[in-house]
């Protein structure tokens, strides 16, 4: 059954991004409403929704081809439109920087976990707990960079900027883990 509870939250997150874009979009147009923090809610709340709908397919025995399929096409839209938002605002070299590491590493990454598949050794490139700990450090970052605004005396903004390095960081070094995991079919002969 394909319309089962993990694959509508996973639909729901690739419907918020366009809900994100115009929040973000009348944020910047506005910047004493309140659009950019709810952008940043609904970031978190999506993200909020990758964790929870892997664990309620497996939990509910709910799996699918297209769960399969379609919760990394989410969380890779979903990052890859935050931190295009995110660098429209502020082009600064470090958050440029930043923003095509995490990007480019997810790109690469999917391109070897695809052709690690299809030499059957798709294990071999399963998630790490520095990928795990990385999305954590990520999701945060951006859902406080897209909320922009200082919170309690807190500067939300600048916080968000250093847990995305910090998760940049652990992208470069887990794409290094699987980069490694790979290397024997990689260097191989055909």
């Amino acid at each position: 059954m394909i319309w089962n509870l993990p694959n509508i939250l996973t639909w729901l997150r690739i419907l918020s991004i366009p809900l994100i874009v115009l929040l973000f979009l009348v944020g910047a147009h506005e910047p004493s409403s309140a659009a950019y923090p709810i952008a940043g809610v609904l970031f978190a709340a999506a993200a909020i929704t990758d964790s929870l709908d892997g664990y309620l397919a497996r939990r509910l025995g709910q799996i699918t081809r297209l769960g399969s399929f379609l919760d990394p096409v989410a969380d890779k839209l979903i990052v890859a439109v935050a931190l295009v938002l995110i660098v429209s605002r502020d082009p600064r070299a470090l958050v440029v920087l930043t923003a095509a590491v995490i990007i480019g590493r997810e790109i690469a990454i999917s391109a070897l976990r695809e052709w690690m598949a299809g030499i059957g050794q798709r294990t071999a490139v399963a998630v790490s707990r520095i990928g795990k700990y990385k999305t954590i450090l990520q999701m945060v970052g951006l859902s406080m960079l897209l909320f922009r605004a200082d919170l309690l005396g807190l500067p939300i903004y600048r916080i968000g900027l250093w847990l995305t390095v910090m998760a940049a960081v652990l992208t470069l070094i887990s794409m290094a883990l699987y980069l490694r995991a790979a290397w024997p079919h990689l260097s191989a002969r055909t």
